[in-house]
């Protein structure tokens, strides 16, 4: 983690801390007054005492806001792209990223009845896929059930690299588990071509840049946005990733408090023109495991839609 994303999360506990300590002071010093047979609400009413009620109340709300609401409000973005490596044909792209599948259904049900009603010719999985190996049924279940026309391809994360890199993932849910290699997608005689990479190996980036060409429109996947300033020249035209969660948690103005990325908030979720390559960090469906806070607040779980075609 960054120190500019250290420092950003020690303001923020501390901050939230303080005010419940400083309204814990107060109603220790009007319980204390009123046991003395004093009033209380000269301490209570005043107006930075106002201000602190306030902080607290709207900070509980604000809790169960992003602890029960935002985790399982999943938001659907759409982008069009335009491109002149197309002539005719369109290719609609269908991105989810971070399931962190756990014991309990959180948004694998609603996620694959949203995907299924978009009509996708690829969906693309950028890598995380589990909080535990418990989850691996549910896991295989939500990727079998999900619909495309013409592919489904998956890249592994860090935590399919790291805790589940045992664990067979994908066999039996149709996704194609891409790793150095570089799959066509073909309508009408037209054709766009999908990369990936496993995150533990970015040194193979040069060689599928290698085999990527200036007249066909290419997509790279990859958990991390790390690669993306690398990418220059190579031919990628729309680079997916995930890994942020767009913060979990996000404030007005500021955005995402933590990213965990070796690049800090500097791509921390959304669309990014990085050279002549667009980049796309998805938010991600799931949570980080505990102890993690389960929590989402201004970073919506999210599915994204791409819709690749000839400029008009």
């Amino acid at each position: 983690m960054p120190t500019s994303e250290k420092i950003a999360l020690l303001i923020f506990m501390t901050s939230f801390a303080a005010v419940y300590i400083i309204e814990a002071a107060l109603l220790i010093r009007a319980a204390a007054a009123l046991i003395k047979g004093k009033s209380g609400r000269g301490i209570l009413l005043k107006k930075r005492a106002l201000a602190v009620h306030l902080l607290a109340v709207l900070g509980v709300l604000f809790f169960f806001y992003a602890r029960f609401i935002e985790p399982t409000w999943i938001e659907v973005n759409t982008i069009r792209i335009e491109t002149d490596k197309l002539k005719t044909e369109s290719f609609r792209i269908v991105h989810i990223s971070d399931l962190h599948c756990d014991r309990k259904v959180r948004n694998e049900e609603r996620m694959a009845e949203l995907i299924n009603g978009l009509g996708a010719d690829v969906i693309v999985f950028t890598g995380d896929s589990l909080n535990t190996a418990d989850a691996l049924g549910l896991l295989k279940e939500t990727l079998g059930n999900l619909k495309a026309s013409s592919a489904k391809l998956a890249v592994s994360g860090n935590f399919d690299v790291g805790p589940w890199r045992d664990l067979d993932l994908f066999s039996g849910t149709g996704f194609r588990l891409l790793d150095g290699e570089t799959a066509a997608i073909t309508k009408n005689g037209e054709s766009i071509y999908v990369s990936g990479l496993s995150c533990d190996n970015p040194g193979g980036f040069s060689g599928l840049s290698a085999s990527a060409t200036h007249d066909d429109f290419h997509v790279f996947l990859y958990h991390f946005s790390d690669l993306v300033e690398s990418v220059e020249g190579s031919g990628i035209d729309l680079y997916l990733c995930g890994h942020t969660h767009g913060g979990q948690v996000a404030l007005p103005f500021y955005g995402a408090i933590i990213t965990l990325s070796k690049l800090g908030k500097k791509y921390e979720s959304g669309l990014y023109k990085v050279g002549g390559t667009m980049l796309y960090v998805n938010r991600g469906i799931g949570l980080e495991p505990r102890p993690a806070p389960q929590v989402r607040f201004l970073a919506r779980p999210e599915i994204a839609v791409f819709d690749i075609g000839p400029r008009k």
